[in-house]
């Protein structure tokens, strides 16, 4: 009875934050979802929005420059955070700016996400929270935790992989086992509140369940080309955003020529397919006739230049899309379903990007159904593996490493390694 009664304490202690965390979270994201359908509904029905993309960008930039720099960082400001012991708060502000960030590069045609957003909106009021009820340091690490399960389980409507995602995301190969219990609770209920409020999420049917026997080879070389195009896209970001900086160090001119460059891209393309979160062209993946074969690098293309020049948003559904449509373009070179490599891909180059497999698997299932499971564990484990260390969070650590011949860079952050 004497253990009991302080577990059954902490128990409710925990219950209590999660359920006002994932309602927080749950509603921003909520607001979130509405504000960016509005804005993206906007930008598509209105050509000449684009031609603003580097008024936007100058004034997103201008905004972050004044009232932001200590929260410029994003996903990785809140990493690097839940590695130290003693670390800073995480602002309240940063839910604001990063809100009307995302949303104005939405108008203006940026080819950017929402998982970034929603995480750091969940992280950044979960820590107001946490300050609210006078948590011990100790703690506040795992209120931050409970954020971004909230955020990206409410986001996409998978509360499963929400709360992997945040266990998993620190560093390769290690879980944090103490957040599971309290990250499931807010997972659950942000996802909740935003189904209780009736917005939608994107669904997309697998009617093609391969047998294995027969398909086994192609899925893992499938799972290759997953996993460099995981690579690829970290490479092309980062490479942007060195480049950019280098050049131009301010970052208002920065986002505005950035933006100039998008727009001229688009006109060349004469298709605003890749523009916005690209969600007609991940619908067509799944479609039987599928894309073009050259759709993933397009898209890819784009969201690099529009990530690396400081527009704001997520990578996770840009990269649903690279992966989709990549999957889409290898069904039709080997002749299987292009829903089922389609699915496959949205999964597995999340997974080799950001560097969490298990919780990629997860959202597959969540997403996709349980019968997808072992083609899923295998092209996103392959994808990962592959992929090497490199990733969209140069915040992570190397917990353990993906190959023997990569063990020299256990305990470092992404953007700590030599991996040319």
């Amino acid at each position: 009875m004497a253990t009991i009664v302080p577990l059954m304490r902490q128990i409710g202690r925990w219950t209590g934050l999660a359920l006002a965390i994932g309602l927080t979270a749950g509603l921003a994201s909520a607001l979130f979802l509405v504000s960016l359908a509005w804005v993206t509904q906007l930008q598509t029905t209105n050509w000449w929005l684009l031609l603003c993309l580097p008024l936007l960008g100058g004034l997103l930039a201008w905004l972050y420059q004044r009232f932001g720099q200590s929260v410029a960082a994003g996903n990785n400001l809140i990493i690097e955070q839940l590695h130290i012991p003693d670390a800073a708060e995480i602002p309240l502000r940063m839910a604001p700016l990063v809100l009307l960030g995302t949303l104005l590069t939405h108008l203006g045609g940026g080819s950017a996400g929402r998982e970034g957003t929603a995480v750091q909106m969940g992280t950044s009021l979960a820590a107001q929270l946490g300050r609210w009820w006078r948590l011990p340091q100790a703690e506040v690490r795992l209120v931050l935790m409970m954020g971004m399960s909230a955020g990206f389980a409410s986001v996409f409507g998978t509360p499963i992989a929400g709360t992997i995602f945040a266990l998993e995301v620190l560093a390769f190969g290690v879980l944090r086992y103490e957040a599971l219990l309290p990250c499931l609770a807010a997972a659950l209920v942000g996802d909740a509140v935003v189904r209780w409020l009736n917005v939608a999420h994107s669904h997309y049917q697998v009617a093609s369940v391969p047998d294995l026997s027969t398909t086994w080879i192609i899925l893992i070389v499938a799972g290759v080309c997953f996993g460099l195009t995981s690579a690829a896209f970290a490479i092309w970001t980062e490479l942007v955003q060195r480049r950019s900086r280098h050049w131009l160090p301010n970052p208002i001119l920065r986002a505005m020529l950035g933006g100039l460059v998008i727009v001229i891209i688009s006109f060349l393309l004469n298709t605003r397919d890749y523009n916005g979160l690209s969600l007609p062209l991940l619908a067509q993946a799944f479609e039987p006739q599928g894309v073009v074969p050259w759709a993933f690098a397009l898209k890819l293309l784009l969201t690099g230049l529009t990530l690396g020049v400081g527009f704001k948003g997520g990578e996770v559904t840009p990269l649903f899309v690279i992966g989709a449509t990549l999957g889409s373009a290898l069904a039709q070179l080997f002749g299987l379903p292009s829903d089922l490599l389609a699915a496959l891909g949205l999964i597995a180059v999340f997974a080799g990007a950001a560097n969490t497999p298990l919780a990629c698997v997860l959202m597959g299932v969540e997403l996709f159904g349980s019968a997808l499971l072992v083609p899923l564990m295998l092209t996103t484990v392959i994808a990962y593996t592959v992929s090497g260390h490199r990733g969209i969070y140069v915040a992570q650590r190397v917990g353990w490493a993906k190959r023997r011949d990569l063990v020299q860079h256990t305990g470092k952050r992404l953007d700590e390694l030599d991996v040319d």
